[in-house]
């Protein structure tokens, strides 16, 4: 790990006002214990409810934390890459504002990277609604067969990169469910690890069937040309 920087936790954020002291405290109760040099960054999606307020009052007492904040609301890829790209960690940690995701599981999504390039979360318990556990499941699915993965849970946003494999991913609109698909794609071996779930407690869901499922389709149609245009070629001699 570098002797700076060894962990970058990067959060998109958007309206989660009354959520983000709880998130500040959880995520550095969680990293203190670990006794390396992290940094926390949020990135403020254009919010509307004085979270960006909330984040620079959170900041004011802890170093450690830095903030970004959009023009307006751009969404959940470009906020994950706006934190990603201004990382500095050797690794970097991705997870939701909306206190479903337990910074409890950052350390073993860390000790998973010894071995490989990222680490995917896996809700195997999900605490949502009936409609949305069903939706996500039939989204995973129709992903995986779509793209030709296997990845368990594409929508867990709870992740751990190797920083400099991340840093170096291209972004475009609704890649951050496919960020485990590219990083195989650069030759990086990605494994999985089942984390908690929580059901949301304050604020509102972004989420629904039609942004879950059918928004996502020409993304999926995107990694899927993108797979099958990938160069496979190998060098049989060279001098």
């Amino acid at each position: 790990m570098s002797d700076q920087i060894a962990v970058s936790v990067c959060i998109p954020v958007f309206n989660e006002v009354d959520n983000l002291e709880e998130l500040v405290h959880r995520v550095e109760t969680v990293m203190a214990r670990l006794r390396i040099p992290w940094e926390l960054i949020l990135v403020d999606d254009g919010s509307r409810d004085g979270s960006y307020e909330r984040m620079r009052q959170l900041g004011a007492s802890r170093p450690f934390l830095r903030g970004i904040r959009f023009d307006r609301n751009h969404g959940q890829t470009a906020a994950m890459a706006a934190g990603i790209r201004a990382s500095r960690g050797e690794a970097v940690v991705t997870m939701d504002a909306d206190l479903q995701n337990d910074p409890e599981d950052i350390p073993r999504l860390l000790e998973g990277l010894a071995g490989h390039a990222a680490v995917v979360g896996w809700r195997a318990r999900r605490q949502d609604t009936f409609v949305r556990r069903v939706s996500s499941r039939f989204a995973n699915w129709f992903r995986n067969l779509v793209s030709d993965e296997n990845i368990r849970d594409t929508g867990c946003s709870l992740k751990a990169f190797r920083g400099p494999v991340v840093r170096a991913l291209p972004f475009y609109e609704g890649m951050h469910r496919f960020l485990p698909t590219l990083v195989k794609m650069g030759g990086g071996t990605v494994a999985e690890i089942e984390v908690a779930h929580h059901p949301r407690t304050k604020g509102t869901s972004k989420y629904n069937v039609w942004n879950r499922v059918f928004r996502s389709f020409l993304d999926l149609l995107a990694i899927r040309w993108m797979k099958w245009r990938q160069l496979r070629y190998r060098i049989h001699d060279e001098f």
